[in-house]
């Protein structure tokens, strides 16, 4: 008889039972299993048989949801009637907290519309911190939860500083109790740091707030005390900030002025810097010239450009201005600039120190080296842009900070897209993305950025569900605070995977939203994209009199916009405008027409060196010349299209462009009779999206025809990995990793997984298995 022992807070057992327990784990029969459930502090002395593979160890962090396991359970919960968005915002409130999501969907479990119910919990939290006072707060004692309601303003908690703001004499010893006892406490990465879970100091927060203006202004003042005194600046500053004292806020913030605003940038709370310059006289704001500039700073990231050229002003006026503070004050105005949209002007500002980089401040020479590589790239210049990021990052690599280092990186993933070497750019970016959130957080701005252009990079790989994941609970945040090429890649990968799923209403309405968001942020380039995106989706079902009106939509833009934009602006959207005539032109099947807009889209490609554009033209100019049966070449030109399209891991550009054109590759793979040529015609490899949906003439595929993705799981296929397995290895959804195994399937000619594996060593795909 099959046997389960269950042991629980083992580490109140008395040591003589302790050891009865590791004699048991060690001489334990076959028909028995032990499961011991203890604090991560209890050892029992089963070291030896953990490392011997006899015990499994499994820490909080692995009962942690990750946000693809709480997608897969909201969704299975509510039969995926629940969007990515708000599995994401459940998963962000929770933490992953295995009680937490039990609780959160308690609440909505009974509700009529989960959908809403989780929208409104995920934005306000109020029932489910409802639940959590009355099924957790409410077990504590009285002064247990007094004590935490008034620490509950510190980010992170250490014995010493809670005793001194709260005042109680024992708090390391409740503070290690409650650890023990409760979920409301989580262990901090070093010494006997603590912080509250975010739940359960939601809760605390509401109470604190009950508490009178004087009392919070006092536990704040306390807090800043003990923190001054510690050395960490910027927490105290906020503390002296909340309690009132502006001057002691003031003195502490220019203490360490750039790693107090590099803190307060990267943790999204720009406005607290421009919140102090509101607040603060002037007479004491023009005696602090380095505060002025954190502030110009926050107001040049947080897209309030105009708050930040008077900012500047203000500080060049100043009779101590030297060329340093110049310098930077460039950097500032260039740096919002290019959140603007206007490269044009960031150049201009820029051009002046290009060759004059700060020598003062090591940060300052990694935004200034940042700035130039990025400058440089906006040119039409990518690969000199990612040498010279390279050997600024590389000169620098001791004095940089974080933060800056995760910019001068992105640039180089940048440069990577640009030029459509998908490759290195996934590669890069999903390190980026790993070292930002788990440093900034989920929905920081920072990695919000990084996740929009890694979602357009596997999208044109196939992967529109992890394209999807990668996007939910982020748009927002894209919205507010990403440049403005991020937030066209964003909502373009949005509108194209609901086309994928045949929702072109639905794409129809992101693509308008994303004129709206342009409207407000004033970027006209984006606006056109947005008409762009359009005129090809109606283009797709030969709209004739829609593609012509966006059309003249687009024309209206570009002629109000030009007047305050430059030569380097027009070149990013000349390309795209004139490739939305083109479009129209082929809505109306006016082939010659088509062909003229077309060519000059091309000539624009080549000027901004942007590889999908060439490519798209490239096609688009082979698919209208067969339609006007120009066929001298049409077959030639397709045929490097596709190539640099394989080559590139572009998989999605020929569907996207318009179905017809996606049809006449496909005809590519289709091997010609004798009667229709003289000379046979073996094509050459196609992307992964063509070769799946050609006419499965012949079997013997070349190593190119699975993709990179599909390669890495077939391989693991080939080890005997689940799919479960497989998708914790790459580190994506288990629906993605279906969706490969089923091309696969249909590649191979498979019937089942290890068909597919065999089938793979024919073909010479994998090793034998000798």
């Amino acid at each position: 008889m099959n046997t389960v022992v269950i042991v629980d807070e083992a580490e109140h057992l008395p040591d003589e039972s302790r050891e009865a327990l590791a004699y048991l784990l060690r001489n334990a029969p076959a028909n028995l299993r032990i499961i011991v459930a203890a604090r991560a502090d209890c050892h029992l002395g089963v070291d030896d048989l953990i490392d011997y593979g006899k015990c499994l160890s499994i820490d909080a962090e692995t009962l942690r949801f990750r946000f693809d396991e709480t997608l897969d359970l909201v969704q299975n919960r509510f039969n995926k009637k629940i969007s990515n968005d708000t599995a994401a915002k459940i998963h962000e409130l929770t933490e992953g907290w295995p009680l937490g999501l039990q609780l959160a969907l308690t609440v909505v479990g009974a509700a009529s519309d989960p959908e809403a119910e989780l929208s409104l919990l995920s934005s306000h939290g109020s029932r489910l911190r409802e639940h959590l006072v009355t099924r957790l707060l409410s077990n504590l004692a009285a002064s247990d939860l007094e004590f935490l309601t008034r620490i509950s303003v510190l980010d992170l908690l250490h014995p010493e500083l809670c005793q001194f703001v709260s005042g109680v004499q024992d708090a390391r010893e409740r503070l290690e109790r409650m650890n023990l006892d409760t979920p409301v406490l989580v262990a901090g990465e070093q010494g006997d740091w603590l912080r509250m879970h975010t739940l359960a100091r939601e809760a605390l927060q509401l109470r604190f707030e009950a508490l009178s203006g004087g009392e919070q202004k006092e536990l704040h003042a306390r807090a800043a005390h003990w923190l001054m005194h510690q050395g960490q600046v910027e927490p105290a500053a906020w503390h002296a900030m909340k309690a009132g004292h502006h001057e002691l806020a003031c003195d502490l913030a220019e203490r360490s002025l750039y790693d107090f605003a590099t803190s307060i940038m990267t943790r999204g709370r720009l406005g607290v810097i421009s919140e102090w310059i509101s607040l603060l006289p002037s007479t004491m704001l023009d005696k602090r010239p380095r505060l002025l500039l954190a502030g110009a700073w926050a107001l040049a990231l947080s897209q309030r450009d105009e708050e930040a050229e008077k900012q500047v002003k203000r500080i060049l006026n100043q009779p101590a201005t030297n060329d340093e503070i110049r310098c930077e004050c460039a950097l500032i105005l260039s740096g919002a600039a290019f959140f603007a949209d206007d490269p044009d002007r960031a150049s201009a500002l820029h051009g002046p120190w290009v060759d004059k980089p700060p020598t003062w401040n090591a940060r300052l020479r990694q935004i200034h080296a940042n700035r130039t590589a990025f400058c440089i790239l906006n040119e039409g210049n990518p690969a000199l842009a990612r040498k010279l990021q390279q050997q600024a990052s590389l000169h620098s690599v001791n004095d940089l900070s974080s933060y800056l280092e995760l910019w001068g990186e992105f640039h180089i993933a940048m440069t990577y897209v640009w030029e459509i070497q998908m490759q290195p750019a996934e590669r890069l970016l999903r390190k980026l993305l790993n070292r930002a959130e788990l440093e900034l957080g989920r929905r920081n701005p920072f990695a919000c950025q990084v996740a929009a252009v890694l979602a357009a990079v596997v999208w044109e790989q196939q992967a529109s569900d992890e394209a999807a994941i990668l996007l939910a609970n982020r748009l927002d945040v894209i919205e507010r605070s990403a440049l403005p090429a991020c937030l066209l890649l964003a909502y373009r990968t949005l509108a194209s995977i609901e086309i994928s799923r045949k929702n072109e209403h639905r794409a129809l309405e992101l693509l308008e939203e994303l004129h709206a968001v342009a409207t407000l942020r004033d970027l006209p380039r984006i606006r056109i994209g947005s008409l762009c995106d359009q005129v090809r989706m109606h283009a797709h079902h030969f709209h004739t009199q829609t593609c012509h009106d966006l059309c003249m939509r687009i024309d209206a833009e570009l002629a109000a916009a030009m007047p305050r934009h430059g030569p380097i602006w027009m070149r990013m959207v000349q390309g795209p405008s004139k490739l939305a005539w083109a479009y129209a032109a082929i809505a109306a099947h006016d082939w010659d027409s088509a062909l003229a807009q077309i060519t000059l889209a091309e000539q624009m490609s080549r000027t901004t060196k942007i590889g999908r554009l060439r490519i798209e033209t490239m096609a688009l100019k082979a698919f209208i010349r067969h339609r006007k049966c120009e066929s001298d070449d049409t077959s030639t030109l397709l045929r490097e299209a596709v190539n640099l399209a394989a080559t590139h891991g572009l998989m999605r550009v020929f569907d996207d462009a318009h179905p017809e054109l996606g049809k006449l590759v496909r005809t590519l793979d289709r091997p010609k009779t004798p009667a229709q040529t003289e000379v046979p015609f073996t094509a050459p490899s196609t992307p992964a999206s063509l070769a799946m949906t050609a006419t499965p003439t012949s079997h013997a595929l070349g190593s190119t025809a699975l993709t990179l993705k599909e390669r890495e799981v077939l391989s693991l296929l080939a080890q005997s990995m689940s799919n479960k397995e497989i998708s914790r290895v790459m580190h994506v959804g288990e629906e993605t990793i279906k969706w490969h195994v089923k091309n696969l399937f249909f590649k191979l000619s498979a019937s089942s997984r290890k068909h597919a594996v065999l089938r793979a060593r024919i073909l010479g795909l994998l090793p034998s298995a000798n």
